[in-house]
């Protein structure tokens, strides 16, 4: 962990001096005083600061970030990286040029490296985290591809009364068509099979 040496003429001047030169608020450090302040003869002579040591504790996400940064860097690709945070979640952009190959095929790569920002991001925090990984906007992409692939699917399922069964899917893609097609007239939908072929069926409802 980062540690950092700072002087001031209280305790708290010392700890504003050691925050302002981590740039960071007082909630990511601990504080160890080394010295108490002394005014020394007559206010002048022998005067002493105050000296602390902050030490700067791990935060889960920019943990996060410095792997996606120190993967993309292995792989030869030239990235940003632009945190955003959701209630419920800190969604993390890739943005750059030739990242198919952080994609994947159906954004399988994209799905795996998710899981072990995931990871990752929750060995470094004491709460837990959940980190929701795009590039290019690729899952933007991907969600209106499925809406639409829902739609024609259904519209197939009415026009010939038959059931359709759809490549397999992660759950989360899954949920897309799931939600899509909640309140579709007169087709349903649910789930077979085992992770990870698991598959949406899209049938007629009774």
């Amino acid at each position: 962990m980062k540690k950092l040496l700072a002087s001031g003429k209280t305790i708290e001047d010392a700890v504003r001096s050691g925050l302002a030169q981590l740039g960071v608020n007082e909630d990511r450090v601990n504080v160890k005083v080394l010295e108490q302040p002394s005014k020394g003869l007559f206010g002048l002579i022998g005067a002493k600061e105050a000296k602390v040591e902050l030490e700067l504790l791990p935060d889960g996400v920019e943990e996060a970030i410095q792997f996606l940064r120190d993967v993309s860097e292995a792989m030869n690709l030239t990235v940003s990286v632009e945190r955003v945070d959701e209630n419920d979640a800190v969604r993390i952009n890739v943005t750059g040029s030739d990242l198919g190959i952080l994609i994947g095929r159906r954004g399988q790569t994209l799905d795996s490296l998710q899981y072990l920002t995931n990871i990752v991001a929750n060995r470094h925090s004491d709460r837990h985290l959940r980190i929701v990984l795009d590039a290019e906007q690729f899952r933007e992409r991907r969600r209106q591809t499925l809406e639409a692939l829902s739609e024609r699917m259904a519209s197939k399922v009415v026009r010939t009364r038959k059931e359709i069964v759809l490549e397999p899917m992660t759950a989360q893609e899954r949920k897309i068509i799931h939600a899509r097609l909640q309140s579709y007239p007169n087709v349903k939908t649910y789930s077979q099979g085992d992770e990870p072929n698991r598959r949406i069926v899209i049938a007629l409802k009774q």
